[in-house]
């Protein structure tokens, strides 16, 4: 009880003046929508994901964040939708966030082989600070805990926030690289759950990387389904006065996709002592026909040390027919965003 109680006031504290981030991926490129809106129907199909990570699992106060997505290109509009439902969990549950959010994009060709998209995203969330984890002294007998609801006016329920959000994003590509930017929180929104604001910082972010066949694959025809290549790839991203990056490599046979990366910047440190190492993170996928599924662990270096429980990630993609002809499908797959599938 004591534990959980000690808990609540810290989080209670945070939320009377927070330095809030958003919830991280460490297979970004298996969640497209909320890396960069601009992704939006990237698969040139319909398309449907489901993102599960969490972090720190061996401490008490864990993260557990989840996003379902779902988003398809129209060819007559050149032009994508997508929606994307983000629900992530603090603490021991007490501090809970859920967002819904619409996504439009547009494709531009720029020549033979290279494409430029642009993306715009609206969203609605809702910040709650949850009391229910708690148990209070009228819930308890000489024989123990009774089990009933809790009279106590601070059991029935804490306060919440609800606030819109804007992001954008681009992104260029051809068949052998990609880049993009994205900026999410345009609009800064308040989180506090007091008078005193507690505003959202914009995370901007940075995506590249190169697709480098291998051992005869050139990525055209039929070899389209028997994917041969190395992907090195980066993502920064900045909020507020932190900053982090992603740097590592893919290795698809297909049906297998492996990877390794590094996340941190270690010649950059915030406060003395502290490095700024973050994780090693390993990647096992395969992928067959439509279908994806991808599994990551991060092993904690940082201060936190390994008996953090790391982090745990899974992805599920489904990409379902292309909205096109069958004679023009072939075309269609052509252009389809570069970026790994992991």
């Amino acid at each position: 009880m004591l534990k959980k109680v000690l808990l609540l006031l810290l989080l209670t504290l945070f939320t009377l003046k927070g330095w809030a981030q958003d919830p991280q991926f460490s297979q970004f490129y298996a969640n497209p929508l909320y890396l960069n809106p601009a992704l939006a129907g990237g698969a040139l199909a319909p398309r449907a994901t489901i993102n599960y990570r969490n972090q720190w699992p061996s401490l008490s106060a864990n993260f557990v964040t989840t996003t379902f997505g779902a988003d398809v290109f129209l060819p007559n509009y050149n032009s994508g939708l997508g929606v994307l439902v983000t629900m992530d969990s603090q603490g021991l549950g007490n501090l809970k966030s859920t967002e819904a959010a619409l996504q439009y994009s547009y494709q531009i060709g720029l020549d033979e082989v290279t494409s430029l998209r642009f993306g715009i995203q609206g969203g609605f969330a809702s910040r709650t600070l949850d009391y229910y984890g708690l148990t209070f002294g009228d819930q308890f007998t000489n024989g123990g805990l009774t089990g009933n609801p809790s009279s106590d006016p601070f059991a029935q329920g804490g306060p919440n926030v609800n606030y819109a959000d804007f992001s954008a994003g681009m992104m260029i590509y051809s068949d052998w690289y990609w880049a993009g930017l994205s900026a999410h929180h345009l609009n800064r929104p308040n989180q506090a759950f007091s008078n005193v604001e507690a505003r959202l910082p914009i995370k901007t972010s940075f995506q590249a990387g190169l697709r480098i066949p291998f051992a005869g694959y050139t990525y055209l025809g039929n070899e389209i389904d028997k994917e041969k290549t190395i992907s090195p790839a980066i993502l920064y991203k900045k909020q507020g006065k932190y900053d982090q990056l992603d740097l590592g490599m893919y290795m698809t046979l297909e049906p297998l996709v492996l990877g390794a990366w590094y996340r941190g910047i270690p010649f950059k440190k915030y406060d003395a002592g502290i490095n700024n190492h973050e994780a090693l993170i390993l990647l096992a996928g395969f992928r067959q026909d439509r279908f994806s599924i991808g599994y990551s662990y991060d092993l904690t270096i940082s201060t936190l040390g390994a008996s953090s429980g790391g982090a745990h990630e899974i992805s599920l993609s489904y990409v379902f027919d292309p909205l096109t002809p069958k004679q023009k499908r072939s075309k269609a797959r052509k252009r389809e965003l570069s970026c790994p599938k992991f």
